[in-house]
């Protein structure tokens, strides 16, 4: 009872907690109390250590009056968290409407990620990063969990084709530029390579020198050639230097970024441009030919070119020989070497002639088959007097040459065209293509000339022309054309006459007129020279009317009109065989 008597309750019930306390006591208490807190700023990255997990939140102490709960699946990336580490927290409140300090790990991973984006963009530093997925025009890369773009013209010094195959990789790239405003960061990989490659460069271009053998990759190609990267340095390797063969373009041989050796062929004096070659690497073709290969030869190769001119042919890649148009047929007349061969062809021919030293050769096709001029039924078969046909294949102002077959061409002049009809120019009769009946009119093996007549194929009519056209007889007559000098008349029978101005004048005083048929009276006739002049005139002015000349020791016939009825028929026949011939 004595103690409860000693106890005042009156102190006990009436004061509060701390109250008991002395005002010196209480401030020693609070200044030992805050000794063992920090002192804590609001949006700001300090260190915490792990007290406690549970399934929702990591309790953090960060030595303030209270402790921070941060939600579990911050630490994702901390599969093996346990209490005891020690992790980086961002402050978002020091207390909020529970009184609890608010806390944040993927803030504080944040802040310092940019933190360190800044250092390294500051310093110059190589980062690595993550390539996360493709992107418009780049790649996007994730670095200290910021995600940062890489343009695809800063992935490699060479142009890339396919930016999914850095996807799910790791990258060392550097900051070239950050944009606070966006938060958008610019990286790159391409400066690390040329910093190498610079090194690379240099060492190269010291050392060059022609003849030189390299290895590159290819890093473009084009139908003239393909550049190279030599590491650094780019060469062009033309693509007559590509294969001792014939290609139309570096992919028939060659891939893009293929590793391939070259030689060095040559380089100007600052080494800006390097030539290549890959051929050189290896023997000429003309250097293992067979020592049997002689002029006369028969071999076997493939077209790989059609010119004008001729045709390539392929014998082994790096070994063509040039057949010229005018071997390909034994005709006289050029033609397409096209209508002969086509590219890939594959045929035989005979070596004509041959230059191993400046690697030449030229070859014919037309040899494999004999000679026509050589053969010996030529006199024979083409004996003056023989008829054939052949088809026209060229025009000349002096004639055409006429194919009676391949490789055998005549001439017929155009005065053996027709024996009637005044021809200037052979296209007035014929055209080229068409098929025209001759005669042999002359034959010089030797020489291979060969001399064609068509008009000879009949009699010449001018010898019954003579007795149907005597001087003084009258005939009717066509005015074809006119000029000042006179008019040209068509006769009967196809034949053409002349009349002079004056001998046109009519009995009225007027002149005939073109396309007017009208008489005319024979003035001259010349059979030798296939000329007969005429007059309107005379057949009614006596004085116009020609002398008739007596054949001096020679009797006048009683009657001429059997004999012009005999020929009258046969120009008549002529005449039909004449139009059939123009026809064709």
């Amino acid at each position: 009872m004595s103690n409860n008597q000693d106890f005042n309750w009156d102190d006990f019930g009436t004061k509060g907690f701390g109250e008991g306390y002395s005002k010196a006591k209480r401030e020693e208490m609070e200044a030992l109390y805050a000794g063992t807190l920090n002192e804590i700023t609001e949006k700001e990255v300090i260190k915490g250590t792990v007290v406690g997990i549970n399934d929702k939140d990591v309790i953090i102490n960060i030595g303030f009056k209270s402790d921070g709960l941060v939600p579990v699946s911050e630490f994702r990336d901390l599969p093996d968290l346990k209490i005891g580490d020690e992790v980086e927290l961002f402050i978002e409140e020091q207390e909020n409407a529970l009184g609890q300090l608010v806390l944040s790990r993927k803030k504080a991973r944040m802040v310092r990620a940019w933190q360190d984006i800044e250092s390294a963009l500051e310093d110059d530093n190589v980062i690595e990063g993550l390539v996360k997925r493709r992107t418009k025009g780049g790649l996007i890369v994730d670095i200290y969990g910021v995600e940062a773009f890489l343009p695809g013209s800063q992935i490699d010094v060479k142009p890339i084709r396919d930016f999914d195959v850095y996807v799910g990789k790791k990258m060392e790239v550097k900051v070239v530029k950050i944009n606070h405003a966006n938060d958008n960061v610019v990286v790159s990989h391409k400066v690390l390579i040329e910093k190498d490659l610079e090194k690379q460069k240099a060492e190269i271009l010291n050392n060059l020198e022609k003849g030189q053998v390299l290895e590159g990759v290819i890093k473009n190609m084009t139908n003239f050639g393909v550049f190279i990267d030599l590491g650094g340095v780019d060469g062009l390797l033309h693509i007559t230097d590509i294969s001792w063969g014939r290609i139309n373009h570096p992919e028939e041989v060659l891939n893009l970024d293929d590793k391939v050796q070259i030689v060095v062929l040559d380089f100007d004096d600052d080494k800006k441009r390097i030539s290549l070659g890959m051929k050189q690497l290896t023997a000429h073709p003309w250097d293992a030919l067979s020592a049997e290969l002689e002029v006369g030869s028969r071999v076997q190769g493939k077209i790989v070119n059609v010119a004008d001119y001729g045709a390539f042919l392929e014998l082994a890649p790096g070994v063509e020989g040039l057949i010229h148009v005018s071997e390909m047929s034994w005709s006289q007349h050029l033609r397409n070497p096209a209508d002969f061969v086509k590219v890939g062809d594959e045929i035989e021919a005979v070596v004509l002639t041959l230059d191993k030293e400046d690697r030449k050769m030229s070859l014919g096709i037309k040899q494999l088959t004999e000679d026509p001029w050589t053969k010996g039924d030529m006199s024979t078969k083409y004996a003056v007097g023989t008829k054939h046909r052949g088809v026209v294949r060229n025009l000349t102002n002096f004639g055409l040459f006429l194919e009676l077959e391949e490789g055998i061409d005549g001439l017929v002049h155009v005065s053996d065209l027709s024996w009637t009809k005044k021809i200037k120019h052979p296209s007035e009769f014929v055209k080229v293509g068409d098929e025209l009946d001759v005669a042999v009119l002359e034959l010089d093996v030797d020489n291979r000339r060969l001399a064609l007549g068509h008009k000879q194929l009949e009699e010449n009519p001018w010898d019954t022309f003579e007795s149907v056209f005597p001087v003084g007889s009258t005939h009717k007559c066509t005015v074809v054309s006119k000029n000042d000098k006179g008019a040209v008349l068509e006769l009967p029978y196809g034949l053409e006459g002349f009349a002079t101005s004056k001998n046109l004048e009519k009995e009225d005083g007027s002149s005939v007129e073109v396309s007017e048929a009208i008489d005319f009276v024979v003035t001259e006739f010349s059979k030798e020279d296939k000329r007969i002049v005429l007059s309107h005139t005379a057949t009614f002015r006596e004085e116009a009317k020609p002398a008739k000349k007596a054949a001096a020791g020679k009797k006048k016939p009683e009657s001429t009109e059997p004999a012009r009825e005999v020929y009258i028929r046969r120009l008549r026949c002529f005449s039909t065989v004449k139009r059939a011939n123009g026809r064709r």
